[in-house]
């Protein structure tokens, strides 16, 4: 028997629309958040059952949005229009992340960079190469992608990395790549990319700034990022 309480059953001031109305989105939790979306649920089940049984198959939104479209209906409740509905939102916070790409934000933290790159890599089963383009304010000019590598391994030549940085006038740059594993902690491969890197762009005059590596949180691991320069590893 069903024991959590309907939306409709629920004080007006409580229902996750009027609340969002009311006092925003952030008020809101996630469970409630994807209610919105699905809209409604199945006979005797509301949307925020239908949502807290996502959650129980799906525990982070990070493995909610890597679901596919097949395994969001084997959910009790949720049909092919609430798994389209579903994959739209996530969809459109990835374009919203491309759209940021492209207003010239400032670059002068690891953390920054991760904000900027999470959506780009987020669903990557391979290790993405990127190379960030900045100006002399340390701003975005523009993202460019380096190479595609395996599983565990990816090949990075200073030609690749520094040839678009001089065409694009570029006064820095920064590394960054993705762990398909979730752990974002630096392999040995890593770290002596990146010193032959620093080398490359001393040789180049264009400043390496850092090396920004992307997984995913767990609860051990508070930050889905690494940054090399922060973990001291920026001398040659």
């Amino acid at each position: 028997m069903n024991t959590n309480p309907r939306i409709k059953d629920l004080a007006l001031h409580d229902r996750p629309r009027e609340r969002l109305a009311a006092h925003g989105a952030e008020s809101l939790s996630k469970e409630e958040l994807i209610a919105i979306l699905l809209r409604t649920g199945l006979k005797g089940f509301s949307a925020l059952d239908v949502a807290r049984q996502l959650l129980a198959q799906f525990p982070t939104l990070d493995a909610l949005a890597r679901a596919s479209l097949s395994e969001l209906r084997t959910v009790k409740g949720v049909g092919r229009d609430k798994a389209v509905t579903l994959k739209a939102a996530f969809t459109l916070a990835q374009l919203m992340a491309r759209e940021i790409q492209a207003e010239a934000p400032l670059l002068d933290t690891a953390e920054r960079v991760a904000d900027l790159l999470r959506e780009l890599v987020r669903f990557g089963e391979v290790e993405r190469f990127h190379v960030l383009l900045l100006n002399t304010r340390r701003r975005l000019i523009r993202v460019e992608p380096i190479s595609q590598g395996t599983l565990d391994t990816i090949l990075v030549h200073p030609r690749e990395v520094f040839r678009p940085a001089i065409a694009a006038n570029a006064a820095a740059v920064v590394l960054a790549h993705n762990h398909p594993s979730g752990d974002p902690t630096p392999s040995e491969a890593d770290i002596k990319v990146t010193r032959d890197l620093i080398r490359a762009g001393q040789l180049l005059k264009i400043e390496l700034l850092d090396h920004v590596i992307l997984g995913r949180k767990t609860a051990e691991r508070p930050k889905d990022y690494a940054s090399l320069r922060e973990l001291g590893f920026f001398y040659t």
